[in-house]
């Protein structure tokens, strides 16, 4: 097959990565790609949000399949424009991306179908949404969310009346969010242990990922805002084994993937739940109609499968019957960023390091903000390298990852130095 992958980050790197390395692939696109990515697949300059360029660029070369990274096009109908041009797909219909694209949706679809969720409210009022929150019935702390696509940072939690306040004008009166926040999701606090868990769905069967962990406050120890993503690692088996996997396919992946069949919402990709383990069970903090980010750099590597192969079978409604193979590995993702991010950081500063880590075999340094300046390569994004260690134990494979990000410098680079800390959590 000739694929064509959609997006320009970590995440669309390690699927590159994987597709180039599975006997069913012959050529590898991607767009726009990054200077990881362009090392080891054709980069093309179309933009994630130009899904028709995009559409009729596959359908010029002829592509057999296209994988779809981040979720913006998705929710846009990428996946309807490419099956108009038979062009298979592995991303789901516009129908089914609602899920991640609005969150008042989501929760509501939650209710309709018996899924386990924290109570909420939807605002579209800024006014009404300010009365609710100065008495709060779940009492504090809040979480506070803009209803569409923020990339990740549309999540507040609000440990009194005031910050709530705060988080209610910035999306919907300062517009930080643009038409995301036009409405916000007002939430139960929900206590416990978070962890998440992805499948493959062709629409009717579910095939379960391994658990992982992400890490989505910006410094150690769970401290400062919220990001995209700081690090990841996988299996999260201490936190969560493989008998709760099971049980939260039955009452949450399974019933989402029913739910969105009966309400005739073709759901052919992945579909990520972010779960919040409670003394009562798992309950879902939010779907994504896609693979995580980092979360897809620390668990697609320990994929026993060929890549291409299993994501076409997807896309044409014809998943595996059987549970899917895993390498018996640990890996953990560490996420290297810009200064200053998740807020303004600088772009251009030179990347050095990377040569000596390209012929080692338990690391995989995946791109995610970079790109080539006169010869050099530079930082381009505030998420700027994941380092991916692989070993037999989780502890091993963080050692190689720190291991490894020692060698690599950028001006300003800063990272968190606990991920998988609580993978002790039992």
């Amino acid at each position: 097959m000739d694929v064509l992958v959609v997006g320009g980050g970590g995440r669309e790197h390690a699927l590159v990565w994987a597709l180039t390395h599975s006997a069913s692939v012959e050529k590898v696109y991607c767009a726009p790609g990054n200077a990881g990515i362009a090392d080891i697949a054709e980069c093309w300059d179309i933009k994630p949000g130009a899904i028709h360029a995009l559409a009729h660029a596959a359908d010029e070369h002829a592509v057999d399949l296209v994988v779809v990274g981040p979720e913006a096009p998705l929710a846009s109908g990428i996946a309807e424009v490419l099956d108009s041009l038979s062009v298979p797909c592995f991303g789901p219909s516009r129908a089914a991306a609602i899920i991640e694209g609005s969150k008042a949706f989501a929760k509501s679809f939650m209710q309709r179908h018996g899924i386990p969720t924290g109570s909420f409210e939807a605002f579209t009022e800024v006014g009404a949404a300010l009365d609710m929150v100065h008495d709060s019935p779940w009492g504090y702390p809040l979480v506070i969310k803009a209803d569409g696509l923020a990339a990740g940072k549309g999540v507040v939690i609000c440990p009194d009346a005031e910050a709530a306040v705060a988080a209610i004008n910035a999306a919907m009166v300062d517009n930080r969010f643009g038409a995301a926040g036009d409405t916000v999701v007002v939430e139960q606090f929900i206590r416990g242990t978070e962890v998440t868990i992805m499948a493959l769905s062709d629409g009717e069967r579910v095939l379960p990922l391994l658990p992982s962990q992400d890490h989505k406050q910006a410094l150690d120890g769970d401290e400062g805002p919220n990001t995209g993503g700081m690090g990841a690692y996988a299996p999260a088996h201490s936190v969560i084994d493989a008998k709760f996997v099971q049980r939260v396919t039955e009452q949450i992946l399974e019933p989402t993937i029913q739910g969105l069949a009966a309400e005739d919402r073709r759901f052919a990709g992945v579909l990520y739940a972010g779960l919040m383990l409670t003394e009562d069970g798992p309950v879902v903090l939010e779907y994504n109609c896609r693979f995580g980010d980092p979360e897809a750099q620390a668990i697609i590597p320990l994929l026993d499968e060929d890549f291409g192969e299993l994501l076409a079978g997807i896309a044409e409604g014809a998943a595996p019957t059987r549970p899917l193979r895993w390498l018996d590995k640990h890996c953990a993702c560490v996420i290297l960023a810009a200064e200053g991010y998740p807020g303004k950081y600088r772009r251009g500063h030179t990347i050095t390091g990377l040569e000596p880590l390209r012929d080692r075999d338990d690391v995989i340094v995946f791109h995610a903000g970079t790109g080539n300046e006169h010869g050099s390569l530079v930082t381009t994004g505030g998420r700027v390298l994941g380092v991916t260690g692989t070993g037999s134990s989780l502890d091993g494979a963080l050692a190689t990852a720190y291991d490894a990000i020692a060698q690599i410098e950028f001006p300003g680079m800063h990272f968190r130095r606990d991920i998988g800390r609580r993978a002790e959590v039992v």
